[in-house]
């Protein structure tokens, strides 16, 4: 679960980041305005797989639970709040500008979405019973590593092209790019 946990916010740092290089001045202004935003709520998102990596699975299982609520709460605030600025910002200007920012903004909420259910389902574990919690926890990596894989495919639009180059130059999107290691 700390790997995908992990990888989750690997997987958007990636899709902020992209790669090259491009002079276009109204797509590099589009990126930072996205960029220059985006950072905070990469962090929250990086901060939030740290707490899960940090917190003992084999401790309390209400430790467990609840910082892994918590995480996961905070990880769908950032990824709506991203769907926001990426909405805000405006149609990248390129080609297909205008279903490029409709599907990052849709890919987002969604994966705002998948974490909110991920909370509703450890939420929903018993703390009371050692073995039914380990096997609900089990349930909730499972699902962690699903999220964690489409919401990397989901986010390729915004990695690939003139739009990555552009967000690959902006500060914003390269200070973003620690992501804790999984124990």
């Amino acid at each position: 679960m700390k790997l995908a946990a992990a990888l989750s916010g690997a997987a958007l740092v990636m899709a902020l980041a992209g790669c090259g290089d491009n002079s276009n001045s109204k797509l590099n202004a589009w990126a930072k305005t996205v960029c220059d935003q985006a950072s905070t709520q990469v962090k929250k998102i990086n901060d939030a797989n740290t707490a899960i990596t940090k917190v003992d699975s084999a401790g309390k299982p209400a430790d467990v639970k609840n910082a892994d609520s918590a995480a996961f709460q905070q990880i769908s605030d950032a990824y709506k709040s991203l769907a926001g600025i990426v909405s805000k910002a405006g149609d990248p200007p390129v080609k297909n500008g205008t279903k490029l920012k409709t599907q990052a903004v849709n890919d987002l909420n969604q994966l705002s979405t998948s974490y909110s259910n991920l909370k509703k389902q450890v939420d929903g574990l018993n703390t009371a019973d050692q073995a039914k919690f380990a096997d609900g926890l089990k349930a909730v990596s499972d699902s962690l590593g699903k999220v964690s894989k489409t919401g990397g495919q989901a986010l390729d639009s915004l990695r690939q092209g003139d739009v990555g180059a552009a967000m690959a130059k902006q500060p914003g999107c390269r200070s973003a790019s620690a992501s804790p290691s999984a124990s």
